[in-house]
């Protein structure tokens, strides 16, 4: 059995350790309300676009651009997203997992980790990535922290550029969908090209996003989209290179809104449950001292008593 010092030494560990944890939740809660209004604020802007875009696409299929084009899939980039800290329970480990499923589903098509090119948003993922030998091209870490709409469009213009150039044949976003501070759904979501069927912009298992707050007059005039005859002015060519890089933009820069969200959430829920069990292991160890207080005092008395009979 320990000694009442060693307990006594452990309570008061413990104790440091449950005030930093407490602090850090308050800090993620903090944080969490902040990107969280950011986040709600941008998904149905970036969702109606989206809408818009593939009605227009679908309503004109003879229409071909540099973003929609379908060819032989020869060299993959996968935009991953992490956080740049630990402390956030198994946010880190399930997007890195998410990640190693996507390369081994792409090698086990023939391809090899030169053929898979990975943009990392977060020191953990860049880490992870390059200890596994994949192909990395950069850290954007100021992406995960501090999401940015001008850092999204400077990864989103350099992406699309190899695209068009055709060193990449298919781009993914790898990142944790934002759903409430206790659910962050993982996505793996098509980026390049982008698809027209309007059914895969809804369909969960695609890994898309949908407007959950809609309400159901909006997702009429959503669905109605599809039906319309768009009269398209200057002409058609200019409207899509003006929308289709705007929408690109905003879905690298939603990803990481909703990364960022995510992360502070995962980090609260894993600081709030460190304190919980900080609270329970400072009960039993509580209980503990007292016992073994109680019993240093009963063996004091024995000793006393012992000796005066003695005498």
């Amino acid at each position: 059995m320990p000694s009442l010092k060693e307990i006594k030494t452990r309570i008061a560990s413990v104790n440091s350790t449950r005030k930093i944890t407490s602090a850090m939740k308050m800090v993620a809660s903090s944080k969490l309300h902040r990107s969280q209004s950011a986040i709600e604020s941008m998904l149905p802007y970036e969702g109606m676009l989206e809408h818009i875009l593939r009605s227009f696409l679908e309503a004109t299929p003879e229409i071909e651009t540099p973003y929609n084009q379908e060819r032989p899939i020869k060299r993959v980039a996968l935009i991953v997203y992490s956080s740049s800290s630990s402390l956030c329970g198994g946010f880190n480990t399930n997007i890195i997992k998410a990640m190693h499923n996507a390369v081994r589903s792409y090698k086990e098509k023939g391809f090899s980790n030169k053929d898979i090119v990975i943009y990392t948003i977060g020191r953990k993922v860049y880490e992870k990535a390059k200890k596994m030998g994949y192909t990395v091209v950069n850290l954007y870490s100021d992406l995960a922290e501090k999401p940015s709409l001008k850092r999204a469009r400077q990864l989103s213009t350099e992406v699309c550029q190899k695209w068009i150039e055709g060193d990449f044949d298919k781009v993914e976003l790898v990142y944790h969908h934002f759903k409430s501070a206790g659910t962050q759904i993982l996505t793996r979501k098509t980026f390049l090209p982008i698809e027209i069927n309007l059914n895969n912009g809804n369909d969960k298992n695609n890994g898309s996003v949908s407007l959950e707050k809609s309400s159901d007059n909006e997702e009429q005039s959503l669905k109605d989209l599809s039906k319309d005859y768009f009269l398209v002015e200057p002409d058609i060519k200019t409207v899509l290179n003006t929308l289709i890089p705007r929408l690109l933009d905003n879905m690298i820069y939603t990803a990481s809104l909703d990364s960022n969200a995510s992360e502070h959430a995962a980090r609260m829920v894993a600081m709030q449950t460190a304190t919980d069990n900080a609270d329970e292991l400072l009960r039993t160890l509580n209980l503990q001292y007292n016992k073994s207080r109680q019993a240093s005092i009963t063996s004091e008395l024995l000793d006393i008593m012992g000796g005066s009979v003695n005498n």
